[in-house]
């Protein structure tokens, strides 16, 4: 390994930790040469046994021999960045949890037929922006037996950082990638049913029988401000709703994905 002291903010090697936006680590353009950022020790082993390539290492210099040690190991010969706790901190603009991140190669997303070729039950992810709820999503998907994510061209990257760390590398775990266009035709054509979780005068609730006997389920989950665009709703095969009390009208989208996995995960026959 290659020990690297750094001394200065603008120190070359650093800066996909600090001056680069998640735009940029993203890389549009050129997705091959994209990098993500995965944050503490627990979180970097998962995406390590994911097989995800580590590209260099930041941490405290007390971690070295420490938490890193194990992660430090398992990295082989990449750069291995150290400084003091406060200088880290301005480098990447917060406190590093557990005091280690990962810059890791991001791979090309899988096409959604790929993704989606043995999966009994997934979720398409409509324009929800927050990471928290991203991160949440992903963490109930992979506890709650979801097969695949979808996400459309305006929801969060799942691998954003803080998404990363919310779902406790739970994004390295369930398939997943992007889908574009109408999604209910594209995915009726793959053999699925889709379920748009919507407040409508139509809907059905959670617990309708007929929900379950489906053999493939997408269900579409959306942003709770604006919630599902209309024409996402009407094209949708079923409308879904959460039953609720005390004048409740909705959860927050992350609440309400874990409530509708568990409710409509596939039994095993």
């Amino acid at each position: 390994m290659a020990i690297i002291e750094v001394t200065s903010l603008e120190q070359e090697g650093v800066e996909v930790y600090g001056t680069l936006t998640e735009a940029q680590l993203r890389n549009r353009l050129e997705p091959d040469k994209g990098i993500f950022i995965a944050e503490s020790p627990k979180v970097i082993n998962v995406a390590l046994d994911a097989g995800y390539e580590p590209l260099s290492l930041l941490c405290e210099r007390r971690h070295i021999t420490g938490d890193a040690a194990g992660i430090i190991e398992r990295c082989g010969d990449i750069p291995v960045y150290t400084g003091e706790r406060d200088l880290l901190a301005s480098l990447t603009g917060y406190t590093l949890t557990r005091g280690v991140l990962c810059a890791m190669r991001r791979p090309t997303p899988p096409n959604v037929e790929e993704v989606c070729r043995d999966a009994h039950r997934i979720v398409v992810i409509d324009a929800v922006t927050d990471t928290t709820n991203i991160g949440a999503i992903f963490r109930s998907a992979a506890a709650l037996g979801i097969d695949a994510v979808l996400l459309t061209p305006t929801a969060c990257d799942p691998l954003n950082r803080r998404a990363v760390r919310v779902s406790m590398g739970s994004v390295f775990l369930v398939p997943w990638t992007w889908i574009e266009g109408e999604v209910t035709p594209s995915l009726n054509a793959l053999g699925f049913q889709t379920a748009a979780m919507a407040l409508s005068d139509d809907s059905i609730t959670l617990d309708d029988p007929i929900l379950k006997q489906i053999p493939r389920l997408a269900l579409i989950m959306g942003t709770e401000g604006d919630g599902l665009a209309h024409n996402v709703i009407t094209a949708a095969n079923h409308v879904v709703r959460i039953p609720m009390q005390h004048g409740v009208d909705s959860l927050n989208v992350a609440a309400a994905a874990a409530v509708a996995f568990w409710e409509l995960r596939k039994t095993k026959d």
